[in-house]
């Protein structure tokens, strides 16, 4: 779906990103992941040419972006910023239509893929006729996401798409966006610094550091199998909770019917009061411990 070769990008004197290369798979969700200045959002940049590589190349569906007009392949890709980026002086409406209306569509089609978005982002119709700076941050990020999915483009890209939403709300939209049917087929790349955000949100991790790739793999390659001191020191800090949140309890407990639940939900839902959609099984916290233990033992 998506590929990059051998990209370097240099802003004067100063190396952004050092001859890279990756895949993305259609429907898979990539995080880059890194600390500021790693060059994750000068790569996320390039896929969509807002700026070019100086060598190297970047290929859509087997097609070399650079011979795509700018204009016509960003129209195929959704981009959601960490400011969610809206324009102040257009009201919810405009600002979500901006892009249907370029490729011509009929009002009627873009009030009923704006209630269809709206309503699977719990956002109220109502918010419509206001302006941005009227809604909360959890309801201009999520706005910013309907605007970027309003044309069903195949491939999405996020940068630090949660980074100026306060803790809870960040954590609230994080669970929303994992569930959203709309985001199932898609492929995304998502950028980040939050090493929990990118464990929870990716199917697999690219970590990076001084414009370099230091490795790229599952959450669960990173832990288990860290490919230098670097990768392994990076995750130190964070290392028990990542494990519980990167490890299925299928893996633990063969037979457990539960799919893609990790460790780490089955012990949130296990801690809840009176949790209705708890399985009826014989799984506690002692007895998902014992076996997450034995687990890291192997």
């Amino acid at each position: 779906m998506i590929k990059a070769e051998n990209l370097i990008r240099k802003f004067g004197a100063s190396v952004a990103v050092n001859d890279i290369s990756f895949e993305v798979k259609e429907g898979e969700n990539l995080i880059l992941l890194g600390t500021s200045g790693c060059g994750k959002t000068t790569t996320l940049r390039m896929i969509n040419r807002l700026i070019d590589p100086d060598s190297g190349t970047v290929f859509l569906d087997g097609v070399d972006v650079r011979t795509r007009q700018p204009e016509e392949l960003r129209r195929g890709i959704g981009y959601v910023l960490q400011n969610h980026g809206l324009f102040p002086h257009y009201t919810v409406a405009e600002n979500i239509a901006i892009v249907p209306r370029l490729l011509k569509w009929k009002g009627a089609d873009i009030r009923k893929r704006v209630d269809e978005l709206f309503q699977k982002l719990n956002l109220d119709p109502a918010l419509t006729e206001k302006y941005p700076a009227a809604l909360s941050g959890g309801q201009q990020q999520r706005v910013g996401l309907a605007r970027s999915l309003m044309v069903n483009p195949p491939v999405l890209l996020m940068d630090e798409p949660f980074g100026a939403l306060d803790n809870l709300t960040r954590i609230s939209i994080r669970k929303e966006f994992k569930a959203l049917d709309e985001l199932v087929k898609k492929t995304v790349i998502m950028v980040t610094h939050d090493v929990q955000e990118a464990f929870e949100m990716g199917d697999r991790i690219c970590l990076m550091d001084k414009g370099e790739i230091r490795q790229i793999g599952t959450p669960e390659e990173l832990l288990f199998h860290p490919a230098s001191d670097f990768v392994a020191d990076f995750f130190k800090e964070q290392r028990l909770q990542l494990e519980l949140k990167s490890v299925l309890v299928a893996e633990i407990l063969p037979g457990y019917s539960g799919k893609n639940v990790t460790v780490w939900e089955r012990m949130e839902a296990l801690l809840e009061v009176d949790n209705p959609h708890l399985p009826e099984d014989s799984i506690n916290i002692e007895s998902l411990m014992s076996a997450f233990s034995a687990y890291k033992k192997q």
